[in-house]
């Protein structure tokens, strides 16, 4: 999962976010700078109950909700489908590294060129090539 560090890089370079179901998202200064929110219709819950067992509770609501936060206050965490669209033709490769150090690399078309950008995982690789189309 991409960091809130790219994340937050990644809006400052001017990524719009029009959030939509399934996408992630953390919200910064209240308290809940490490909980993932994902958009949902509902919230499911797994909850442990004696002589039942587990089970998924469907809620509207839970008792820490939030009422409401404006969308521009989170920070959208952008999957890997969702950065390589925002690349469109200048994205070129995504490959998986075997050797020490083992990551991913990103091969984007940056002025005529081709530019490589490698990380940890594909979504911050993917990040990292995106910021730097952006700025660019």
């Amino acid at each position: 999962m991409l960091s809130r560090e790219l994340a937050t890089s990644l809006r400052r370079a001017g990524v719009h976010w029009s959030p939509e179901k399934g996408d992630r998202f953390v919200i910064p200064d209240r308290d809940l700078d490490d909980e993932v929110f994902v958009v949902s219709d509902m919230v499911v819950e797994a909850v442990d109950l004696p002589r039942v067992g587990r089970i998924l509770a469907f809620n509207g609501t839970t008792e820490w909700a939030l009422d409401s936060v404006e969308a521009a206050e989170a920070i959208w965490l952008p999957r890997e489908e969702q950065l390589r669209s925002l690349m469109g033709d200048a994205f070129m490769s995504l490959e998986r590294l075997e050797t020490e150090p083992a990551g991913y690399a990103v091969t984007v078309r940056l002025d005529g060129e081709l530019d490589r950008h490698v990380d940890v995982d594909a979504e911050s690789a993917l990040a990292r090539a995106l910021l730097d189309l952006l700025t660019a």
